[in-house]
Parts: structure tokens; C-alpha cells; sequence
């Protein structure tokens, strides 16, 4: 994997306007990156508190892939576990007095260790993570318990 940077987020704005298309599925497929992934999570928790996250969210991302041409199977699309473990990881960070603004928290979360694509490495071996199982349901990690709230 290579290491680059987070693409931070100039206004609150853009953060709503990730967290909404993800929702009415009209976000552009190129823009759906980790840096959105983790915007969308925070805005939803932050912003959209209509919404069951823990009960939705597996419909609402693999509702967006199929809408915009992807497929959720065994190989590609959505991710259950890795998905759950980063919406704990947003959790932690917004229980950790986040700063105020979407964009002011979504940038600190993407610039902390929650933030790093590999963050759910720290609990899951490779193996595990990586398995037709946790893509598919919920897994609980093998390595390390997650962070508490």
C-alpha cells in the first residue's frame, strides 16, 4: 500500500456534500476514496443522528457501490468489519472532543492514527481482516480490542 498524505477537506460543506451524496447516492464513484469513507462515517454519527448507523450502514454503502456500478460479493466492495472498526474509530475520536466544524474534525481524524488506512491492522492480523468472513459480517479482532468510548 502505498503511503501518501490524506486529501483534507477545505469546508464543512464539502464534508456534508460527501455525507449526503453517499446517502442519495448521487457522490461521483472517483470521489467514494478513504478520505470520503471516513468523512461520510463522521458526518452521519455527527450530523445525522436519524439515522441507526449500526443498523444502516451496511445497507447504505453497499446500496451506494450497486448504484453507482460496483458489486459487493466476496472479492470487492463492501467490507463489514473493516467498515464497523473504522465507525468505533470515528466513536473514539468524536468522544475524544473532536474540534469543532466538519471539516476541522474530519481533517483531525484523517490525520491521526484513526484516520490511516491500516488503523484496523493494529486489532486484526492480516488473515482475519482480509477474510471472506469479515467482509461479509462482523468479525471481532484477533490482535487487540479496540479502543474504548
Amino acid at each position: 500500500m502505498t503511503d501518501h498524505p490524506p486529501r483534507l477537506f477545505a469546508t464543512d460543506a464539502d464534508v456534508s456534500r460527501i455525507g449526503e451524496g453517499l446517502l442519495d447516492r448521487s457522490l461521483p464513484r472517483p470521489d467514494w476514496t478513504h478520505e470520503a469513507h471516513l468523512a461520510a462515517c463522521l458526518y452521519l454519527l455527527r450530523e445525522r443522528p436519524d439515522i441507526d448507523i449500526d443498523l444502516r450502514i451496511a445497507s447504505i454503502i453497499s446500496g451506494y457501490n450497486a448504484a453507482v456500478g460496483g458489486v459487493n460479493d466476496d472479492d470487492q466492495g463492501y467490507h463489514d468489519t473493516i467498515t464497523r472498526a473504522f465507525v468505533h474509530g470515528v466513536r473514539v475520536h468524536l468522544a475524544n472532543g473532536a474540534p469543532a466544524g466538519l471539516a476541522n474534525s474530519v481533517n483531525a481524524l484523517l490525520t491521526s492514527a484513526i484516520g490511516a488506512r491500516d488503523w484496523p491492522l493494529r486489532f486484526y492480523s492480516r488473515e482475519r481482516l482480509f477474510s471472506v468472513a469479515a467482509r461479509r459480517s462482523f468479525v471481532p479482532p484477533d490482535l487487540a480490542p479496540f479502543p474504548p468510548l
